[in-house]
């Protein structure tokens, strides 16, 4: 029962951290100098062109009866209609944007908490002798280093000279376009989970139960993968919540310089063309979707280490 709770209180906690940055977003667009419905159709707009878009955007309405129709379609998922593509509601152009960018995250995620781990162990345990120092320097370097500076250097050498991987743009590039693009944004995730879990494992090689388990004959790579890793796992869950943000940030980053689709790419794109209900819609979708992963990796992290239940 304690576990439901607990849940329901996390769910709870997201949907009024939702709402609360989606009326952040509301009062922004509506409050901000100047008109939204001129800024969608420019300044040398005459009245008779804007009436019909205020009505349509609703903001010939007084704002408190706009915020309520506001939070109705919130909950609902009906924040109006495209202004670029008549017909095509913004919820539904979120809904085909979303998924090539939680595909693109969670691979990212996957590949930069493997390398990050598999640089720790290597760096923690006994294998490298005084090598090991140099992980750690290139982890630092590599954490510093923004992903602007060498994505675009990256997939230059890789994808147009030698074509060892294909564009990630490329419409026919599959899996392989996705997995490099992955790996691009994973490499400054893995670099902070690397530093992490390299201070939680030493950390944890000071504990009895390590000498314990070396005791009874477990070998080096039994002791730390076996024994020392789960023990540090918590620490390493946290640093990759923490990094969701950066991580989502760089997605945007990554599908705009490959024009891959996805929510970043859709952002930009209601952005330029003053598409205010998609745009509206596209910032509290990538709000949301930050909160469940941040969610999904608390409750990871309490599931993993019991510490954290109490």
């Amino acid at each position: 029962m304690r576990a439901v709770r607990t849940l329901v209180a996390r769910v709870l906690e997201a949907v009024l951290v939702v709402v609360v940055m989606a009326s952040i977003v509301f009062f922004a667009m509506r409050l901000l100098p100047g008109d939204p419905a001129r800024l969608v159709l420019g300044d040398e707009a005459d009245e008779a062109s804007l009436a019909p878009l205020r009505h349509k955007l609703g903001l010939d309405a007084p704002l408190y009866m706009q915020y309520a129709r506001f939070l109705k379609g919130l909950f609902t998922l009906d924040l109006g209609e495209s202004l670029r593509h008549p017909g095509e509601s913004a919820a539904s152009r979120v809904a085909e944007s979303i998924g090539p960018t939680a595909q693109l995250a969670a691979l990212a995620v996957a590949i930069g908490a493997a390398l990050g781990v598999v640089a720790a162990v290597l760096g923690a345990g006994p294998w490298l002798g005084e090598r090991k120092r140099w992980i750690d320097r290139a982890a630092t370097a590599v954490a510093a280093t923004p992903l602007l500076s060498f994505a675009p250097l990256v997939t230059f050498a890789l994808a147009a000279r030698l074509r060892v991987v294909p564009l990630p743009g490329d419409p026919d590039s599959g899996f392989g376009g996705l997995l490099f693009a992955s790996s691009l944004l994973a490499i400054p995730l893995g670099a902070q989970v690397a530093r992490v879990s390299r201070a939680a494992l030493d950390e944890v090689a000071r504990s009895q139960f390590l000498t314990v388990a070396r005791a009874k004959g477990a070998t080096a790579a039994r002791t730390w993968i076996v024994h020392a890793l789960p023990a540090s796992a918590g620490p390493i869950v946290t640093v990759v919540a923490s990094q969701l943000g950066a991580l989502l940030g760089g997605a945007v980053v990554l599908e705009r310089l490959f024009e891959r689709p996805g929510l970043g790419s859709l952002i930009l794109e209601s952005y330029s063309t003053r598409d205010l209900p998609v745009l509206e819609a596209a910032i509290v979708a990538a709000g949301a979707f930050f909160v469940a992963a941040q969610i999904a990796a608390a409750l990871a992290h309490a599931a993993i280490d019991p510490r954290v239940r109490r």
